[in-house]
């Protein structure tokens, strides 16, 4: 670049220009959304879109790069009227405006969107979301109801899994458009139709992917309702993994795709063979169990069993053992006996030494008794002699002059009256 002089403009290379001219055209719009028709689409080997976007006055050049257009669910084509959500910016190389999209919609899906989102909104106010009202599913249901097209390549994936994984459960279809104008009303009118006839215990409300467009009918609020209205648990079925509906957030099960929907409502026969072979398998080696113990026992129990005429020579055989025991005991009685006739005789001599002596001892204490006993004494005149308070006097100051007084003597007694006493 030329050196700034007093005066004079500075002078810009090209490449700083439309450096400065990009710069300002960043800074100055935010990403925005245009509308307009597609023109010389053209995709190139690296996976990014060129193409031209106009409307009956102007036109800008676009690129949409492989990052952001990987996640395209249509291809967009020349003549299409569509939205995009891009950023203004300027192609240095070449100096051209253009814009970098981010997003593209077909045109009007943004009422759409804006639509979606308002009944959502209001559905979810309403309880409709609710988790606490879902049902569980059915673990083995009699019957299992679609809602969709009979035409519909997802009816074809629902039955083919159905046959493969639960093949004894019957399969009631109730028709309805899933696609375009009164498809809404289709869907939500079979809904009812299912209900009213009560011949299976699960439904399967589905479609294939599509556009959101394509996938409307499930976002009105006749088939919201139809679903929450319904006494039939329902699994939503709509689209691809990455699509949602307003279907999806008010029916019991949310299913990625009508396959995973008919697998959530199915029980899978594969799998409860082989639980019930493994419950075989546990059951068999109980019973082995059972049978192997109960043999033990009964071997043991075998063992004791008698046949009578073996019991009868067991109880020979032990009353055989009870003679020669008794054989082996009678020497030693006849032995004892004798001792026991030499014991009484010494215990007979031995009483009678015993009571000899006992005699000559009681005698001996009867003539020792006998000279102690007062009454002898007074046989040699001696006399017992009470005074009125009936105790012996041995004394005569015991006494007072007028006293009764008692005397024993060795025959019979009198009463006698003390005249008087003297000091003893």
């Amino acid at each position: 670049m030329t050196p700034d002089l007093p005066g004079i403009a500075p002078v810009l290379t090209v490449t700083e220009l439309n450096r400065r001219v990009r710069a300002l055209l960043e800074n100055q719009f935010e990403v925005l959304w245009v509308s307009g028709e597609l023109s010389n689409v053209k995709r190139a080997a690296s996976g990014h879109w060129y193409f031209c976007l106009k409307d009956a006055n102007a036109q800008i050049e676009c690129a949409m790069f492989r990052t952001r257009a990987q996640f395209l669910d249509f291809r967009p084509e020349d003549g299409q009227r569509v939205e995009v959500r891009a950023r203004v910016t300027l192609y240095e190389p070449r100096g051209n405006y253009q814009l970098v999209v981010e997003e593209i919609r077909k045109a009007g899906l943004g009422a759409l969107y804006e639509a979606f989102e308002k009944l959502k909104a209001k559905l979810e106010a309403e309880g409709l979301f609710d988790a606490a009202r879902k049902r569980p599913l059915p673990a083995f249901p009699r019957a299992i109801g679609i809602v969709t097209s009979p035409a519909a390549a997802a009816l074809r994936d629902v039955l083919t899994t159905l046959s493969r994984r639960a093949p004894m459960i019957a399969v009631v279809l109730y028709p309805a458009q899933v696609q375009g104008e009164g498809a809404g009303g289709q869907v939500a009118r079979a809904i009812a139709i299912a209900n009213a006839r009560a011949e299976c215990d699960v439904l399967i409300v589905c479609r294939g992917g599509g556009s959101l467009e394509d996938l409307w009918a499930f976002n009105e609020e006749a088939v919201a309702r139809a679903i929450f209205a319904s006494r039939l648990p329902v699994v939503s079925g709509v689209g691809h993994e990455t699509d949602f509906s307003i279907a999806d957030f008010v029916a019991d099960l949310r299913a990625a795709t009508p396959t995973a929907a008919a697998a959530a409502a199915s029980p899978d026969r594969a799998g409860l063979h082989e639980q019930l072979a493994g419950v075989r398998r546990r059951l068999a080696r109980d019973l082995r169990r059972l049978v192997e113990t109960a043999g033990q026992r009964l071997d043991v129990a075998s063992r004791r069993l008698l046949t009578p005429a073996q019991r009868i020579e067991q109880d020979r055989e032990r009353l055989a053992q009870y003679a020669r025991r008794l054989r082996r005991a009678m020497p030693d009685a006849t032995a004892g006996r004798r001792e026991l006739e030499r014991a009484a005789k010494r215990l007979a001599l031995a009483a009678a030494r015993a009571a000899t002596e006992r005699a000559r001892r009681l005698a001996a204490l009867r003539a020792s008794l006998g000279h102690l006993d007062p009454t002898q004494v007074l046989g040699r005149g001696y006399s017992i002699v009470r005074g009125p308070d009936g105790h012996v006097v041995r004394s005569g100051a015991a006494l007072a002059g007028g006293d009764a007084i008692d005397i024993r003597f060795g025959q019979g007694g009198a009463k006698a009256k003390v005249e008087e006493t003297r000091g003893g």
